[in-house]
């Protein structure tokens, strides 16, 4: 039985854990925090189909550019000189083409479409008991035109590749949440979306994964990693050493750190993003994205949880109380009957995004490493993609035809 060592515990590395078990592996999950924080613990909890246009696309470094200077922005950039954060700017820059949008969409469309029917064949199997996973689709709540007629041509798009949406005017829109005052002129609803609570999921995942026997070792830093020709030989860290036959590279934005360390080249940025949980009825029933505001909303198990922005700062948990309470206004212009209270406010939480700089995920082994595989750079959508990648690595661990062509997804390819 091959033993295999997932560097990483956030969903896509738990992900990765719970198929290779299927497979038959012996699985040890390695991570330097204890497992109740990050990104997939604050994320919006969305499973998006109807995301098809990557991070990188026309327009969003001249944002970037443009927000620099106002750190309460929904899309800021940190100006500082790393030569890292320069040559990730730059790739993104020539990556926010038209024609490169239009090769990842069907891509980025089909991870998703995997992806959802593996949530659900999750929850079918009983492995993690019962847990929150509803499809009642995605409201894009619009104030202005601008941003319907921007929204329209994107959810023309999504039409195009398959994907049910509808177009709701303010009535329409009232219908389907009624008991909630929503401060809008109407919504694009992607009813081909679901949703989650991630930290029900998380912790029920690692319950399992230890019931079934894979180790989990928390709290535990990757120092080196040592290798003879093309193979990994030995994963050494602050408590242990480890001699595993197949290494899989799931730490999110710490990937790019620890991919130096075998002089790779894995150009990463961590997004950061907040998120504020209200335990109080807010009415709300169907998740939404606040056009203007840039964030996201989403009615979870016991709260319902207002997320949003990307800052490219560093791989810091440092909070900007202006971003936070940005959030918190653009909550109260959409839904002027909710105020989040400070106490709501200071228990915000933070995590980090692996962002690439084309915004499609490194999913592949790696030509300079026979027993390496690379599964990170998932942007805003880890949470929604982490089931795919697991299935996906474990498929290339086990020899077995991948569920999709992972070209596009190579960890080595140019920008």
């Amino acid at each position: 039985m091959k033993n295999v060592v997932v560097i990483g515990a956030g969903i896509v590395g738990l992900s990765t854990a719970y198929y290779l078990l299927k497979e038959g592996f012996q699985v040890t999950i390695i991570d330097k925090g204890d497992i109740t924080s990050g990104a997939s613990f604050v994320n919006a909890g969305y499973i998006t189909p109807s995301h098809i246009i990557p991070l990188a696309s026309p327009g969003m470094i001249a944002k970037g550019i443009k927000m620099m200077f106002n750190s309460a922005s929904p899309f800021y950039m940190k100006p500082r000189l790393d030569t890292d954060f320069l040559k990730w700017s730059w790739y993104f820059h020539k990556s926010s083409t038209l024609a490169k949008v239009e090769k990842a969409i069907p891509l980025i469309k089909d991870i998703n479409l995997i992806s959802r029917q593996l949530f659900t064949d999750i929850k079918n199997s009983g492995d993690l008991g019962d847990f929150q996973l509803e499809r009642k689709g995605l409201l894009m709540l619009y104030k202005t035109e601008a941003s319907y007629l921007h929204e329209k041509k994107v959810a023309e798009r999504v039409n195009f590749e398959g994907l049910e949406v509808s177009d709701l005017n303010k009535s329409e829109l009232h219908k389907l949440e009624p008991n909630v005052n929503i401060e809008a002129e109407g919504a694009i609803h992607y009813e081909c979306d679901g949703h989650t609570t991630p930290t029900e999921i998380m912790p029920k995942l690692l319950i399992y994964l230890k019931q079934q026997g894979v180790v989990i070792k928390t709290n535990e830093e990757v120092l080196d990693i040592k290798t003879s020709g093309t193979i990994i030989k030995e994963i050494i860290t602050d408590k242990d050493s480890y001699r595993p036959d197949e290494v899989v590279l799931a730490a999110g934005s710490w990937s790019g750190n620890l991919a130096k360390k075998l002089n790779l080249k894995l150009s990463l940025q961590g997004g950061k993003g907040y998120s504020i949980n209200v335990a109080r009825e807010t009415g709300i029933s169907i998740p939404a994205i606040l056009m203007e505001s840039k964030m996201a909303v989403t009615p979870m198990n016991g709260f319902t949880r207002f997320a949003g922005t990307m800052e490219f700062s560093g791989n810091n948990d440092v909070v900007r109380k202006e971003r936070v309470h940005a959030i918190a206004n653009g909550a109260h212009s959409f839904y002027p009957d909710i105020e989040i209270n400070d106490t709501e406010i200071n228990a915000v939480k933070t995590g980090l995004r692996p962002v690439s700089p084309d915004g499609l995920p490194y999913i592949g082994k790696s030509s300079k490493f026979t027993n390496l595989t690379i599964a990170t750079g998932h942007a805003m959508m880890g949470w929604s993609l982490g089931p795919a990648t697991g299935k996906l690595v474990a498929e290339l661990l086990s020899d077995t035809k991948p569920s999709m062509n992972l070209t596009a997804f190579s960890p080595e390819r140019t920008f």
